[in-house]
């Protein structure tokens, strides 16, 4: 409000200059910018103690909240008898990829299948771009997948979604498709799809260029037929949309709740988690290879390799360390509540073998 004030009273005239720090504004994606948008933005931002709370769950809890309200497992952590989810191992892996890449719900959902590593390697983690006409803040950036799930999601192509495809192609929903968007050439490099504009024109557009809105008809064509692009799909062949995804959470929540499990997740705090899980990992082993090195190593190492708060910066999407830095808070609390943990609840009480007041030893 004040950057405003400020703001408007330089441009009249009325100060020399806005005494609020600026920096120069990310522009924005083609097409997506506001009328009259200031060129400059304020440098830094207020930030109150409530948005400096961060939520997350420990992987035990997160394990815990997955298996239970995605899976329908009892509290004996055994598979629900009466639980009858078709859908739990596509759920659960979307829950996984999300907790272990940091993806915000709408990137995630607009993701094609010829986007996402489908094949375990034997190396650590795939990578694949996240293009920026579905990243927030067209925050494009390499996101990096764990082996063991880029091996489920194969799985997942090659047995439930090829099973609502050929459900789908039966009853002919892809032929009434209003004005698809299809990928004639899925092995090409830079896959594109041609769009009409206006006067019956056409062009030739790269499927990273296509918005969220855009994907929800973007078409494949295989040789067994025309099938979605998306590559997560409902029981009815067709996109899941980013509501669709809510609900499952909300479902997941309220199953947990009649287990008496006392944990609530929405599709954000996965994000949470996965930054602080992952710092937690990242400076504890940035720390420990520092620590067998001379400063001259230690300098070099640096240089080739960042700070790891640095990198999930980038892993976010975040164009400002600030934001990245409200993590770090998170972090000094578990570092606190591991340290209060080794403090047994009978810290007073005499060792075993130790004498008490006025006993001869």
């Amino acid at each position: 409000m004040l950057n405003g004030f400020y703001g408007w009273a330089t441009r009249r005239g009325l100060m020399a200059a806005n005494p609020v720090a600026q920096r120069q504004r990310r522009p924005a994606p083609a097409g997506r910018g506001r009328v009259g948008q200031a060129e400059t933005s304020p440098a830094a931002q207020a930030r109150d103690v409530r948005r400096d709370l961060v939520e997350w769950l420990t992987p035990v809890q997160y394990r815990s909240w997955r298996d239970t309200g995605l899976r329908g497992y009892g509290a004996d952590g055994l598979p629900g008898r009466r639980f009858r989810g078709r859908w739990a191992a596509r759920n659960a892996l979307f829950a996984d990829l999300m907790v272990r890449t940091g993806l915000r719900l709408t990137e995630q959902a607009s993701l094609a299948a010829l986007e996402v590593p489908q094949r375990g390697g034997g190396q650590a983690h795939h990578r694949f771009w996240l293009p920026a006409a579905i990243a927030k803040g067209g925050s494009a950036r390499w996101t990096y997948v764990p082996d063991g799930i880029a091996r489920k999601i194969g799985e997942y192509v090659e047995t439930d979604r090829a099973d609502v495809i050929e459900q789908a192609r039966a009853r002919g929903a892809y032929d009434r498709i209003t004005d698809p968007l299809i990928i004639e050439d899925p092995q090409a490099r830079n896959p594109r799809v041609t769009m009409r504009g206006q006067a019956g024109s056409t062009s030739l557009v790269p499927v990273g260029q296509l918005e969220p809105h855009e994907r929800a008809r973007l078409l494949v064509r295989t040789a067994g037929g025309l099938e979605p692009a998306s590559l997560w799909l409902g029981e009815h062949g067709m996109p899941i949309t980013v509501s669709g995804w809510k609900q499952v959470f909300a479902s997941a929540n309220e199953r947990c709740e009649r287990a008496g499990i006392k944990i609530a997740c929405h599709p954000h705090l996965l994000r949470h988690t996965f930054a602080v899980v992952t710092l937690e990992q990242l400076q504890r082993g940035h720390l420990a290879d520092l620590a067998a090195m001379t400063p001259a190593q230690r300098g070099h190492y640096q240089k080739i390799f960042g700070d790891p708060l640095d990198w999930i910066r980038r892993r976010l999407g975040h164009s400002s360390i600030v934001s990245t830095m409200t993590y770090l808070h998170a972090l000094q609390e578990l570092e606190m509540q591991t340290r209060m943990e080794l403090v047994p609840d009978d810290w007073d009480a005499p060792a075993p073998d130790e004498p008490e007041a006025g006993e001869v030893a």
